[in-house]
């Protein structure tokens, strides 16, 4: 194929709407741009890249910090964790359901109006919670704590919609998806800590009005943003019916995903169970820690290299290394040291996961949905979250720390098994003569051309598109 950076290696061909193709397609050609030649100085050094990442970590990091403040909150105010956790499975319910509404509602209005709105009404429901007396009804603080999920700007799904736009060459995108996944870590480092911090320190109330502050201001920095500001979404014609989960490749990311989430949930358990019993649950957190950490330098990592896999059956493999790394969990339960060590190790494939997955959901949602495509991803981790978190717990109090970590493996599986079967026939990318890169926004808008397609074979109908004569590619402009 050439070497990294040969333009003779890139691929040229012509695009088929994402809803007439099949997963093989979309999971094999997603990931094939990108060769290994951008790392994150060259994503960094395009003109407002920088700015926005920046401003949209920042606005994520109150997400961080909710789920636990709002917690010890709700445990200070009334006295009750089993109240506590309604309050924080509310909170979880609210961010699974308004995740995709939210992304269909950018992708038909526009990011300015919907971040901005969002950010206020989110940043005025967390004042009401941090105001509402020891007096207050559980189930107002539920309710609250909901709305608080409900509207939660959709910056994730902004940020990863406007990097195709941003940069000058598509071939920047997945080491740009890598470097966005191991920045989005040191929210999940430091934003847990920043809220028992805050709690500690002054009160729990301040902790959630200090959450909110950030997250209207680094909002709003993002939304102003040269690149939201004017991003405009496409023809309303454009848009299919059904919207992105009418794509069975994006159909089948939510789906390991969601796996991929039981897998969090059932390690944070397994964790806080582990700690718990070796007599050290403060430890937790400093564990966890030492997960995110692993994550961001595989991320690192990953970028350097110039993005994550590039293609299913690579996504396949990251994902088997990550349910690997989770169940080898079991075999440390009786060290703190030991659990740290393989939560480290076994970390440094979750950046690269997701920067791989990002990638394919870019390519594989159809016009005009991108936005939600991603919400729907976030939904499908809290929503396997929530259920590792539920099983866990039981296994945890019935079997023990080792066997939840054997879970957290299993759904490891569960994740790569998905992809596997998916991708199991790949076709080839077509090989065209050199030319000119073409620009990230350009592949967005080719998803609604329509082109010739043959080869339907095999368990119902597989589309694969036809090379494009050299005259023909579109160019950079």
């Amino acid at each position: 194929m050439g070497k990294p950076g040969d333009p003779t290696a890139r691929v040229m061909m012509t695009p088929v709407p994402a809803h007439l193709t099949t997963d093989n397609d979309q999971l094999t050609d997603a990931a094939v741009i990108g060769v290994g030649r951008y790392g994150a100085k060259a994503v960094l050094a395009v003109p407002g890249a920088g700015a926005l990442l920046s401003a949209s970590v920042i606005a994520r990091l109150p997400l961080a910090m909710l789920s636990l403040a709002l917690l010890v909150h709700a445990e200070h105010l009334t006295g009750s964790f089993a109240l506590a956790g309604l309050v924080s499975g509310g909170y979880t319910v609210g961010l699974g359901v308004g995740g995709p509404f939210l992304g269909r509602l950018v992708d038909r209005r526009g990011q300015l109006v919907v971040l901005l709105a969002t950010a206020f009404a989110t940043s005025v429901l967390l004042a009401a919670v941090a105001l509402l007396p020891a007096s207050a009804p559980g189930l107002v603080l539920v309710a609250v704590a909901a709305g608080i999920g409900l509207t939660m700007p959709p910056v994730s799904g902004c940020v990863r919609t406007l990097l195709p736009e941003v940069l000058p060459d598509a071939e920047a995108l997945p080491a740009a998806y890598a470097l966005e996944s191991s920045a989005l870590e040191l929210t999940f480092i430091f934003g847990p800590p920043l809220a028992l911090g805050l709690a500690a320190f002054s009160s729990t109330r301040a902790a959630l009005a200090c959450a909110g502050f950030v997250l209207l201001a680094a909002t709003a920095a993002f939304a102003t943003r040269p690149a939201s500001r004017r991003w405009r979404p496409p023809a309303a014609g454009l848009r299919p019916h059904g919207g992105s989960l009418r794509s069975p490749a994006i159909r089948t990311l939510v789906a390991a995903l969601t796996a991929v989430g039981v897998l969090f949930g059932a390690t944070e358990v397994g964790v806080t169970a582990a700690a718990t019993r070796l007599g050290n649950t403060n430890s937790a957190g400093f564990l966890l820690a030492l997960w995110g950490l692993g994550s961001l330098a595989g991320g690192v990592a990953a970028t350097r290299r110039g993005g994550g896999a590039r293609g299913g059956s690579g996504l396949a493999v990251i994902l088997a290394a990550l349910a690997l790394g989770h169940a080898a969990l079991a075999a440390t339960t009786g060290s703190l040291v030991a659990i740290g060590a393989v939560l480290l190790v076994a970390g440094a494939a979750i950046a690269p996961a997701y920067a791989t997955i990002y990638a394919m959901a870019d390519r594989a949602a159809p016009e005009g949905t991108v936005t939600e495509a991603f919400a729907w991803l976030s939904t499908a981790v809290v929503a396997g979250t929530s259920a590792g978190t539920a099983a866990a717990g039981a296994l945890a109090q019935s079997a023990g720390a080792a066997a939840v970590f054997v879970l957290a493996g299993l759904a490891g599986t569960v994740a790569a098994a998905i992809i596997a079967l998916r991708s199991c026939t790949p076709t080839e990318p077509t090989m065209a003569a050199p030319a000119q890169p073409a620009s990230a926004a350009n592949h967005l808008k080719e998803r609604a051309q329509l082109a010739a397609v043959n080869n339907c074979h095999g368990r119902g109908m597989t589309f694969r598109p036809q090379p494009q004569h050299p005259a023909q590619r579109p160019t950079a402009q």
